[in-house]
């Protein structure tokens, strides 16, 4: 079932999301879309509707525009605009191995900027239902804009690539897809498993780290980036997602909620070494010319996941919900989330 359309954020996304629900109005100008802010809610919402249309689209709305020639040039103006500023926000490069090296050694202790550190030792439960709420908005079709990478891939990076998407899509067992178990996780901490029911609540900063797989999911001549930010997911993600399933267990979620992470730390530790040997040395084997898109993509996963922790903890710190909600000092536990 495809959701319902979001609700706008400023000129840009309304323009679009009229267009979307069938009714005759101007789209913006790329003049206009350039002078956005590329982090903002209105481009990001942009982005993630028209991105949208390549998943699960909008109830309601006509499939035939995905391939719609003026949304098509829409896209492709704020695709400009936040590829720039992705590009201005990482220091960039070809030294592939020194990117994913900086990746694999493990901080010590908490230098404060962590959410699953913060989770594990301090989260409440209501932290934990936003984070998994916000978090939604890709891992319930986690895996799905990778999938774009593989026809353009060939021998050791292909094979290896579907290797891994073969295990994250449930080695063949639909309860097993990690989709589903991500569903069983909201499910467990009382939140709605509707596809898309959490994008309304989602701050730009969680819009911004899904629209980059798709960014570099629809373009060929990305194809390198989308490999360095799988690289980056699948290298980080083994010692987080065991700080999230302590977080979980800590704060008395169910077991459905703490296996999604138990399940991660397995299966991501073996996806570490496959996507660092075979992947992406495949790839560079081949395609050596590829490396700075390699580590543009390693460093623009990380740049955007700082800025999202950056908001998640100055908002939890500060005792405020993460959400998109009306400001007041209405407290977080006083305005639950759907499905509560």
């Amino acid at each position: 079932m495809s959701p319902g359309l979001p609700h706008a954020r400023g000129v840009l996304s309304g323009s679009l999301l009229s267009v979307l629900s069938g009714r005759r109005t101007a789209l913006p100008s790329d003049e206009e879309i350039h002078r956005a802010d590329p982090y903002g809610d209105d481009l990001q919402l942009l982005l993630y509707a028209l991105y949208e249309l390549h998943y699960r689209g909008f109830e309601g709305t006509d499939e035939e525009l995905e391939w719609n020639p003026d949304l098509l040039r829409v896209r492709a103006a704020a695709e400009a605009t936040f590829l720039r500023a992705l590009r201005d926000g990482t220091s960039g490069g070809d030294d592939v191995q020194g990117a994913v090296d900086a990746m694999l050694v493990e901080p010590v202790g908490d230098d404060g900027h962590s959410v699953s550190h913060y989770l594990q030792r301090e989260g409440e439960l209501w932290q934990l239902r936003e984070y998994a709420a916000l978090r939604s908005l890709y891992h319930l079709k986690e895996a799905d804009p990778h999938l774009w990478v593989v026809p353009r891939l060939r021998g050791r990076a292909k094979a290896a690539m579907v290797a891994i998407e073969f295990d994250e899509f449930g080695a063949g067992r639909a309860e097993n897809i990690h989709a589903q178990l991500f569903a069983d996780l909201m499910a467990d901490l009382g939140l709605d498993t509707a596809y898309g029911t959490y994008l309304d609540a989602a701050p730009a900063e969680a819009l911004a780290t899904v629209n980059l797989m798709s960014l570099f999911g629809l373009h060929r001549s990305l194809r390198g980036a989308l490999v360095g930010q799988f690289t980056a997911v699948e290298v980080t993600s083994s010692p987080g997602s065991r700080r999230m399933a302590n977080a979980l267990r800590r704060a008395g979620a169910g077991p459905a909620a703490q296996r999604f992470y138990d399940e991660h730390v397995e299966a991501d530790a073996v996806h570490e070494q496959v996507v660092r040997r075979e992947v992406v040395a495949g790839l560079l084997e081949d395609e050596p010319q590829l490396a700075p898109d390699l580590v543009l993509g390693i460093e623009a996963t990380a740049h955007l996941e700082d800025r999202l922790a950056a908001h998640l903890l100055a908002s939890w710190r500060d005792g405020r919900t993460a959400l998109r909600a009306p400001t007041g000092d209405t407290a977080p536990h006083e305005t639950p989330l759907p499905g509560r």
